[in-house]
């Protein structure tokens, strides 16, 4: 998979191993994993283990969660995409298409997330033809759930994970999406 997407200020493109340094610095940090079920990666080779899991997905779903980088630098800041989830069951739901991203947390705060999200919705409606996008968010992780909000994603329902977490279950359809 050699597609290269970008926006104005980003780039993204399909995970690759080259990323693992990066990511394992982004996956490794707990304030990353402050919303993410507290648990940030030890060693790289989990990292490593994460990139192969989402390539495969690229072979068996045409999509999956694209490493994003800046323009200007050439820096990894994360990743972000559209993945179909057919592994688990998430608020009672599987075979879903679901939005979300991960970003180091040197790069919070400019503004990032609500590019990629904005590009990531308008690519799923127009050019991968999903008529339903889902999100779901920590019920604490109010900058990405405000993110979600302003991106046009409508906030369906709380509920709780096995653990006992609360989370928040977000939508939008491709007829109520506006660009």
């Amino acid at each position: 998979m050699n597609l290269i997407l970008e926006t104005d200020r980003l780039l993204f493109r399909p995970l690759e191993i080259i990323d693992a340094d990066a990511m394992f610095a982004m996956d490794s940090n707990p304030e990353v994993h402050k919303y993410l079920w507290q648990k940030p990666i030890q060693n790289i080779e989990e990292t490593i283990k994460n990139i192969e899991s989402v390539q495969s997905q690229y072979v068996k779903n045409n999509i999956g969660r694209y490493a994003t980088v800046l323009k200007e630098t050439a820096e990894f800041i994360g990743w972000t995409g559209i993945k179909f989830v057919n592994d688990h069951i998430e608020n009672g739901h599987t075979n879903f298409y679901d939005y979300g991203y991960r970003l180091n947390e040197k790069f919070w705060n400019n503004g990032y997330a609500t590019e990629a999200t904005r590009f990531w919705l308008e690519y799923g409606f127009k050019q991968l033809n999903i008529n339903i996008i889902n999100a779901y968010t920590h019920a604490d992780n109010a900058a990405s759930n405000s993110i979600l909000r302003k991106c046009g994603m409508s906030f369906i329902e709380d509920y709780q994970d096995d653990d006992g977490s609360k989370w928040k279950w977000w939508q939008v359809e491709f007829n109520h999406f506006k660009t």
